[in-house]
């Protein structure tokens, strides 16, 4: 499936990850968003459930491994080009889910990654889908808690 100027909506997942006051996030190392700021995520493969891909991704992306994932929210991101044509078109399903276990570790799509209190999350340098859903949801983000 190509991602650069679709013939269709792609899907992908979000993972959501609190812990004592902090939400982890990740630098993404890839395009769309390469050196900006977001929850690990990653596209849902054929035969996959959402729920498993958001399992399978965090696992990839932070060698942690986590369970019960929760519907928060759906995000479209839409990324047009100057001559207004479709560049990228992803349709994400953000879950919030529970640690397990593991070791925090950058690995695959994430060039960084690190544990950031609430107050700081908006002096980063945010992917735009991601700046929305955080304002959308921080209310409900600040009550959750995702630690053992």
């Amino acid at each position: 499936m190509k991602r650069l100027y679709p013939n269709q909506p792609i899907i992908g997942v979000g993972a959501v990850i609190i812990c004592k006051g902090k939400i982890l996030l990740e630098k993404r190392k890839n395009e769309p968003g390469r050196g900006k700021w977001t929850i690990p995520g990653g596209l849902v493969e054929l035969g996959e459930s959402a729920e498993q891909t958001v399992i399978r991704e965090v696992k990839e992306e932070t060698n942690l491994e986590v369970e019960h994932p929760k519907l928060i929210d759906v995000v479209n991101n839409i990324i047009s080009d100057r001559n207004n044509k479709t560049k990228y078109h992803f349709v994400i399903v953000d879950y919030f889910v529970k640690l397990k276990g593991g070791t925090l570790k950058a690995e695959d799509d994430a060039a960084e990654l690190k544990w950031i209190p609430f107050r700081e999350v908006e002096k980063y340098d945010l992917t735009k889908s991601f700046r929305d859903f955080f304002k959308r949801n921080r209310q409900i983000l600040e009550e959750s808690n995702s630690c053992p």
